[in-house]
């Protein structure tokens, strides 16, 4: 069997390999210096020390997987992963950018050369691709799951469905009962949870979302402001238009200022995930904040315990959102 014995004798202390072996520094000094007066048990017993200590000193290297443009929303989460491995002496290995959504890069992750576990950040993959990776052995976190993630896989996301309900709260209490919503895709996790979130709101308060106040969309600036246009110029148009994430927020405020309405005093616009963005708007954005660095270095703490063989203390970790009041929400 090929010993790196070179790389292993810059490291390695002769005293702790003779010490965890139970034979002499000078019979470890031998051995690495490849000298024939040593018993094959003996030569044995040391080469497979060098080899445990070897792998034991090697870097580990975290697979990231994020196959979406790193925006202020992702390259939150992304810069808070580097930062955090980088703390626990990790390497990254990053895969990121909307082309990697068409690869079937999963399957191959167990036996990648020198990857030792993996970050996945919305996964596109359908749950079987993720079960099938844990079924393998191979150590990995996901953030923010795209779909209720199978119970024995490792999650980190935020509250979606109470920070949603804040904001919804945050508009009836001003007085507003013809809400629209602009929900995220209905197959998303996140769009699932948020619009749940509004309902129950809304529902509290007696009032019912009908079809005509609630558009599905992809979270784009381009396709809020298409949402928006139908809400706004349906009769009568909502008071107040909740949005899936900030971007389709933004888009809504272009459609009503498209329509000559100012906001808040015509109209109040509520966004999600207090991105930078929502503060460059004008008004600035009523928002709710998503924990996005934290998602990502508690992603990292629950990668570690996976990779120094314990469970993670909780599969499912949802973190407390807040909601940020500001000036683009008001009374009707």
């Amino acid at each position: 069997m090929e010993r790196k014995i070179e790389n292993v004798k810059q490291r390695a202390s002769l005293r702790a390999i003779a010490a965890e072996t139970g034979v002499s520094v000078a019979t470890v000094s031998r051995v690495l210096n490849d000298h024939v007066n040593v018993a094959p048990r003996t030569r044995d017993l040391v080469l497979q020390a060098l080899e445990r200590r070897r792998h034991e000193t090697r870097v580990r290297t975290v697979y990231v997987r994020c196959p979406y443009v790193l925006t202020d929303y992702f390259g939150l989460i992304v810069s808070s992963i580097a930062e955090t491995l980088k703390l626990h002496g990790l390497r990254l290995l990053l895969d990121a950018g909307e082309s990697g959504r068409h690869t079937d890069a999963l399957r191959g992750l167990p036996a990648e050369p020198g990857v030792d576990a993996a970050i996945l950040i919305l996964p596109p993959e359908e749950g079987d691709a993720l079960v099938a990776l844990a079924r393998s052995g191979f150590p990995f976190v996901v953030v923010d799951p795209r779909t209720p993630p199978p119970p024995d896989i490792a999650a980190v996301s935020a509250a979606h469905s109470s920070g949603a309900r804040a904001v919804a709260d945050h508009l009836i209490g001003l007085g507003h009962r013809d809400i629209g919503v602009i929900a995220g895709p209905e197959e998303w996790l996140a769009g699932d949870a948020r619009l749940a979130g509004h309902r129950a709101a809304l529902a509290k308060a007696g009032v019912l979302l009908t079809p005509d106040r609630l558009r599905h969309v992809e979270p784009t600036t381009a396709q809020g402001r298409r949402a928006a246009a139908e809400l706004l110029d349906s009769a009568p148009r909502p008071t107040a238009i909740v949005c899936f994430n900030d971007k389709v927020a933004v888009g809504t405020l272009q459609a009503a200022r498209d329509r000559g309405l100012r906001v808040p005093e015509d109209l109040s616009v509520a966004g999600f995930d207090d991105i930078d963005l929502a503060e460059a708007t004008d008004p600035r954005l009523t928002t709710v904040r998503q924990p996005l660095q934290e998602m990502g270095s508690i992603a990292v703490t629950q990668l570690m315990r996976v990779l120094d063989g314990h469970r993670p203390e909780a599969l499912h970790i949802e973190l407390a959102t807040t909601l940020v009041v500001r000036e683009s929400t008001a009374a009707p």
